[in-house]
């Protein structure tokens, strides 16, 4: 009966996790553009009196998200989720942890045991943190990418007698996801009155590139000291373009390092999945008496397994 459970739990949990996965990623609009064009819009004062009974949140997610809003870790899950552009509350991301933690616990006790339920419930508290990262790498590098482009548009836009902000309108029509979202969403907070360093910060915020930082730099000190904004931003232009050039080179080059520390890193976890399928008696002999000392072997040996990869990836991760 207590397997049954388990089962019916878990698989609602995971149904659940996968539902939630697929919303986030092939939403179109996140939370603060729908607000923010309900205002744009001019909605009739019916319409904003109705707003927050739209957001379809329930009293458990307001709960379990003012709890974790009211501290750090809540601000340090804002951060990531803006980020990877993922249109969680930091308590639904909470949530998620907690459901991952749940079917990774189950599914370890019916392939396992007790020590492979616990392992799991540990190792499922990651995955959300896994997916929410992943999702902010590929967006960083897709926007680094578009930055050059994006940077000639301004200055042409410039050049033909645009003004700073309509070149960034421009930018959040023309260029495709995920810079025009970006850029649509810093046009979007100046059009309410916030001020364009408040809102070009924000944009950092959320895309911590170098390249970003630098361009943003230049337009803050453009409108405060003055010069030509064109030229700086096509010599930027051409800096990004460069070393995007040689990023790619040292990537073709370290391609091979990266790969054999991927490979040798999960070689070892691949035969204990296999060789715990074909003679699960021999990989038990971990958990006989004293379990201190086959745990441990487990543990000191996934250790140094972390400690090679990481070593290897540092090896291959060349600052430009």
């Amino acid at each position: 009966m207590l397997t049954i459970v388990l089962w019916v739990g878990g698989g609602l949990a995971l149904v659940m996790l996968v539902i939630g996965v697929y919303v986030t990623l092939s939403s179109e609009r996140s939370l603060v553009e729908e607000r923010l064009g309900r205002y744009l819009d001019e909605p009739e004062p019916e319409t904003l009196d109705l707003m927050e009974a739209e957001e379809g949140s329930t009293p458990l997610t307001d709960w379990i998200n003012v709890l974790v809003e009211r501290s750090s870790f809540g601000d340090r899950i804002a951060k990531q989720l803006a980020r990877a552009d993922m249109k969680f509350k930091p308590g639904e991301y909470v949530a998620f942890m907690i459901i991952a933690s749940f079917v990774s616990a189950v599914l370890g006790f019916y392939f396992g045991g007790v020590v492979t339920a616990v392992a799991g419930a540990i190792g499922g508290l990651f995955v959300p943190r896994f997916i929410v990262r992943r999702q902010q790498g590929v967006r960083l590098r897709k926007f680094s990418d578009q930055l050059p482009d994006m940077l000639n548009l301004m200055v042409n836009g410039i050049r033909a007698g645009f003004s700073t902000m309509q070149a960034m309108e421009a930018v959040s029509k023309e260029m495709p996801e995920p810079i025009n979202v970006e850029f649509r969403r810093v046009v979007q907070e100046m059009q309410l009155g916030i001020p364009m360093e408040k809102s070009l910060d924000n944009l950092l915020r959320r895309i911590p590139s170098d390249d970003l930082d630098l361009t943003i730099t230049a337009i803050n000190v453009q409108r405060e000291v003055g010069g030509n904004l064109a030229e700086i931003l096509e010599i930027i232009s051409h800096t990004v373009r460069e070393r995007i050039r040689i990023k790619n080179e040292i990537k073709t080059l370290t391609a091979q390092v990266v790969y054999s520390g991927r490979f040798l890193a999960l070689l070892p976890i691949f035969l204990m999945f296999i060789l715990w399928g074909l003679n699960r008696d021999y990989m038990m002999q971990f958990f006989l008496e004293p379990v201190l000392c086959g745990v441990g072997m487990l543990v000191i040996g996934g250790i140094m397994i972390a400690v090679g990869y990481y070593i290897m990836m540092r090896i291959a991760d060349i600052e430009v």
